[in-house]
Formats: structure tokens, sequence, C-alpha cells
């Protein structure tokens, strides 16, 4: 679902490249991968959102043994480079732990673009290469990759990991493929979402006793003006990376690298939607913050982020605003609440929308256009009810709202010259919270020779029983140095230094 729409390299900056992102193992034990990372664009965010809306449905549709792997935003700024085959052929891949397949381009690719432009495996001069044969195919948000699996030793820094199966793509059908800074893929998701049952590579090192512990970590530099884009870790942790102690969570489902997270705050204050919890993913693989429209919407408002005009919305609002709040005065549940007033239908246990249904298997009945707007409009006016603010100052800010839902196919921009004024947002993890400042969440991005400011908050919504589900990408992680602990199934996050 990821899109990374990235310049073209030429042949030397590929060289140079590869000479200077090859890890290695140092005195500690730690084995230590040298990050690089491209300064984002508007083309690769917009790219990201087109794709994120057919994954909505699809993360809402599928089952736990046959999800869509997170890889199909393609917008991650981070890349490192590893070997295949013996003599090692470089490739500079994404370290993507939304994703867990590895794969890169075959010198058997004669169809696709991309190919020609990306360095290819060549099986012949490996002589560490075996032959597989199955053929598999991984769709994306806009375009798809397909291939043949094959087995051969994979170098990442000075480790050798041995067998390792991996994809060698013949087909590659996205234009985000053809820009791409990167050569292939390595996922660090766990097999659950691995294509073909191929282990993940951090399950081999682990087989194959190549680790001191069996975790990796990611220090992600976020000065723009750094020569390093950061470092990856096998084997533990550098301290250096990160202040502090490390909070853990276990991971909940096992696939992509899930937790539950608690409220977002904003400068203290409860948004309301994920007071009870949410889903929550750590991506390496995602540039922003994607989360719940009604959550971000309230970001928006806050931070004075510039989105559409939501019709519906203000419709809802102007026409049930008031019978909204009636009811939730009343102690009518707000899960029953859109229901009530016939804007969703209701289950038994909560008003849903009718396309979410149509998702989960049952019949489509229209558009839920208006349903959403009622289910944000509850969440809004229910927290406002807690902060005891009159009728009017609650339809007002719920009308305020709706101004400032994010646009589907764009970003919310800002001023970078109130970036100073902007409240700190906070995400709850174990019961303690986790702040991003104005200065971590609002990101820049560089287009015609301006500045362009944005919103780190993408809006991204998943139904039950999947979502609510926060995906925590680049943003959160260049604040917090993460520790994907394989050997104990949980996930760690500490203040970077």
């Amino acid at each position: 679902m990821r899109h990374r729409q990235l310049l073209l390299a030429t042949a030397c900056v590929w060289a140079l490249s590869c000479a200077l992102l090859l890890g290695a193992s140092t005195p500690d034990g730690l084995l230590r991968i040298s990050l690089n990372k491209n300064k984002l664009d508007r083309e690769a965010l917009t790219a990201a959102k087109l794709a994120r809306q057919e994954d909505s449905l699809r993360l809402g549709a599928v089952g736990a043994g046959d999800q869509i792997p997170l890889v199909d935003y393609l917008n991650t700024q981070y890349f490192g480079v590893v070997g295949i085959g013996t003599p090692p052929q470089n490739f500079t891949v994404i370290f993507d732990t939304g994703s867990s397949n590895l794969w890169v381009p075959s010198s058997k690719c004669y169809f696709s673009i991309a190919c020609y432009l990306h360095h290819r495996y060549k099986s012949g001069k490996s002589s560490t290469y075996k032959a597989d044969g199955e053929s598999c195919q991984i769709t994306y948000g806009s375009g798809s990759i397909s291939g043949f699996f094959s087995n051969d030793n994979v170098v990442v820094g000075d480790l050798v990991v041995k067998k390792q199966k991996f994809i060698e793509t013949t087909r590659e059908t996205s234009v985000s493929f053809i820009l791409g800074k990167f050569d292939g893929i390595l996922g660090l998701g766990y097999p659950e979402i691995s294509v073909g049952k191929a282990p993940p590579i951090w399950q081999s090192m682990q087989e194959q006793k190549l680790l001191a512990d069996n975790v990796f970590s990611f220090w992600l530099s976020r000065d723009p003006d750094a020569s390093s884009g950061g470092e990856l870790v096998f084997g533990g942790v550098d301290p250096k990376h990160y202040k502090g102690e490390h909070t853990y969570v276990p991971v909940t489902r096992k696939g992509y690298w899930q937790f539950n997270m608690g409220d977002l705050l904003i400068d203290g204050h409860s948004t309301g939607f994920c007071a009870k919890g949410c889903a929550a993913i750590a991506d390496s693989g995602t540039s922003l913050l994607a989360g719940p429209t009604a959550i971000v919407a309230q970001v928006n408002h806050a931070i004075g982020a510039e989105g559409i005009i939501s019709t519906e919305c203000k419709e809802v609002v102007s026409q049930y605003g008031e019978m909204i709040l009636n009811l939730l005065i009343a102690q009518t549940s707000p899960q029953k609440v859109c229901g009530q007033i016939g804007l969703c239908m209701f289950n038994g246990a909560h008003s849903v929308s009718e396309v979410i249904e149509s998702v989960v298997g049952e019949e489509n009945l229209g558009s839920d256009v208006m349903c959403t707007a009622c289910q944000m409009a509850v969440v809004w006016i229910e927290n406002q009810l807690r902060e005891n603010k009159t009728k009017e100052m609650i339809l007002k800010y719920a009308n305020q709202l709706c101004e400032r839902l994010p646009s589907p196919n764009g970003e919310s921009t800002v001023s970078c010259h109130q970036i100073s004024k902007m409240p700190n947002l906070a995400f709850t993890i174990a019961n303690k919270t986790f702040t991003l400042t104005p200065e971590q969440y609002i990101v820049k991005l560089q287009q015609g020779g301006q500045t362009v400011c944005i919103s780190g908050f993408m809006a991204f919504d998943i139904p039950p029983p999947r979502g609510p589900l926060w995906i925590l990408g680049d943003v959160f992680m260049g604040a917090y140095h993460t520790v994907f602990d394989f050997g104990k199934d949980r996930i760690g996050f500490a203040t970077s230094a």
C-alpha cells in the first residue's frame, strides 16, 4: 500500500551508495546496517494516499491468513544495502516492518522497464543458488509484482544468512518501481503475512543462531541535514541511539507488529475515539502517522491544518447535531446513536455503515457517507460533553471539525510560521504518554525550491474487528527508538538520542 515516488539514480550514485551503506559487526557484537534517506516530496505522499484508499477495504475484508502487506505504501525514506548470492550481488532495499518477503528484480525480467533501471539478480553467477521455481504475485494499491521463488545466501552486513527463500521479480507494473531509488524490499514482519510461507530474514537469522539476542532495532534520524539516515541494528540495541529505558508492549496479533494503544491527547486533552483502546502497528515502511479520521480531524483543527470542507459532515451537524447531543445526554449508548436517528444500520452491537457491511460480506445497501459523518460527530460531541461545554459551543466545535476533515487524496497543509504555536500531541502506550512536539509531527517538503509544511497525520479508517487502527510510521519512529523483539514477541519504545 505505500508508493515511494523518488528520483532515478545514475550508475555512479548507485555504486557510491553501495560503498557507503554496507553494514558491519562491531566489537559490541551488534550488526549495524547504515540507512540512507531521501527527502520526501509531495508526489510520494499523494501516491501513498491513493494506495491507502484500497488498503482500507482490504484490511477490513481479509482474514488473518491472507492479509495484504502494508508494504503497499511505497513512500518510505529509508533504505540500505544487502548482498544476495556468492559472490554477493548488492541491492538497495527498503527495510520494511510492514511486510515479510524479500524481493529483488530478476535477470529474467524482460518486459518491465523498472527491472532495466535497477540492479537485477543473476542466479547463474552465484555458486550458492538453489532453484525453487514456485510462482507468486503481490498486489499493491496501484500495481503489482510477480515472479518466482529462489534460494540463495543473503549477506546482511557481515552476516551470511544461508539458503534464504526470496522472490525474483519478473514483472513490476507500478510506476513507483520505475522511479524508486530502491531495487527491492526486505520485509521484517512476521511469517504470518509472508507470501509463499517464505521465512522473514530475522527468522532465518534466529534459526541459524546468527544473533546474540533475538531482536532488531531502528534508529531513524529526522535531521534533514544529517549525513546518516539512521541505523538498523540486528542482535541488540545501541545505547547511543536512545535515552532512558524502553517501554515494552506485547504483540497482540502476529503478522504486522501490532499492539494495543490508548488515547491520543492534544495538549493533554482526550480525543475520545481511542480512549477505550485501539490497535496500532509500528511500521518502518510508512512515512507519516495514519489513523481514524475522527481523530485526525481533531488534530487538524488544533494545529490549524487546512483540509476540504465536507458538506455531508456539516449537514449532519446542522440537521442532527442537537438530536445527537440530546441522545448522549439521555445516556444513549454512543454506538447506538446513529442507528437510532436513521443514518446508520444497527447490528445489535454498534452502528455500522453500509459500505463496511458490504466489505465483510453483507449486502451493499448504499453510500455510507452520512453514517460515517454521524459517527464522527458522535465522537466529537461526546468528547465535548465531558468538557462540560455548552450546547452552542459543542455544535460550533463539531461544525469547525467538519471543515478540518483531511482531503481524501491529498495532505493537510499548515503554516510553517505557526509551528512554534502548535500543541504537543501524545500517544498513550502501556499507560505511558509518548509526546510528539510540533517540530516532530510537522513534515517539511521541498517543492519548486520552496518549503511546504504538512500535517504528519493521514486519515486511515479500518472497520472492526480489525480496526480502529493506527499506523505509527517514521514520524513516530524518528522520535522514539524502536525495538522489535521477536524472541519475546514485544515492541519497545524509548526517546531517540
